[in-house]
């Protein structure tokens, strides 16, 4: 057993790690509360103007599809382009390597090459390790504005545009609740408005036409989908952030207590065997 000395420095080593990770949940908690309001806030915005496309594609002429059409246009993929969404930092559990777990997954069972336009300073990172092709990489900031994701459109458009791409999807982590974050995987390019649920076709009417309004509704519908991703992504980080430091709390105040234990019991031993000596001197004494 450790004597006592080195127990109460283990103590207070781990006492003070529990203040940092105690620290760093309710920073997480502050800003999960924003950023899920941020999330909850938009996801009514994104599904409806994904109804709304729906609709707009199954009330116009096939024949005279403005040129914004052509990002709805199927054709055979020969490279795919993947949008990934990750933290800039750790502790925050397993939702990091959940994330990067199914970007390998696609990579690897990819028929095609695979060209990634990174968010976020974990997913860059796990890129360039692996030797994958990074065509572009950004940081946002903790709580991310509409303003700092169009750029990551516009790169996903223009490279759909010029076939330098013929498939875009876009990973990152969807928040369900406070303990579940799964990592999803939801096709950009080309659009599908055909999945956009509870359409009510031709229940809209369009000015000046339903073409000019699909030319443009189609970059906005991008741009909203990239833009929620990411406050999914934010909302999921700091909800599995406050729950690792919490649960880092936590074991650290349960190490804490079994460290105290074997304090008292070394002290226990100590103060036994000074008596024991003690008592051994007299005796020595008294029969000498």
């Amino acid at each position: 057993m450790a004597n006592t000395r080195d127990l109460r420095r283990r103590i207070r080593s781990v006492k003070n790690i529990a203040k940092v990770t105690g620290a760093m949940q309710l920073i997480a908690a502050s800003k999960m509360r924003r950023a899920q309001q941020a999330a909850e806030e938009g996801k009514a915005y994104a599904d409806k103007i994904q109804v709304v496309l729906s609709d707009l594609v199954a009330s116009l002429d096939q024949e005279n599809l403005p040129p914004e059409a052509a990002l709805l246009t199927q054709r055979e993929v020969s490279k795919t382009l993947m949008v990934l969404v990750t933290p800039d930092r750790g502790l925050c559990g397993a939702l990091v390597s959940n994330i990067l777990r199914v970007a390998a997954t696609i990579v690897r069972d990819s028929k095609t090459p695979v060209a990634t336009v990174s968010v976020g300073r974990k997913g860059e990172t796990f890129i360039v390790r692996t030797g994958n092709e990074l065509r572009a990489a950004f940081k946002l900031s903790d709580r991310p504005r509409f303003e700092e994701t169009t750029p990551i459109t516009r790169i996903v458009v223009e490279e759909f545009r010029n076939h330098k791409a013929d498939r875009v999807v876009i990973v990152y982590s969807d928040f369900k609740n406070l303990l579940i974050q799964r990592p999803v995987v939801t096709q950009l390019l080309p659009v599908e408005p055909s999945k956009a649920e509870n359409a009510t076709h031709s229940s809209y009417i369009y000015e000046p036409s339903a073409a000019a309004v699909l030319e443009r509704i189609v970059p906005r519908y991008i741009e909203t989908v990239v833009y929620h991703a990411i406050l999914e992504a934010a909302a999921s980080e700091h909800s599995a952030r406050m729950v690792a430091m919490q649960k880092a709390t936590d074991a650290a105040s349960d190490f804490v207590e079994d460290l105290t234990l074997d304090l008292n019991k070394a002290r226990q031993e100590q103060i036994t065997g000074e008596l024991l000596d003690i008592v051994g001197g007299v005796a020595a004494v008294q029969t000498g």
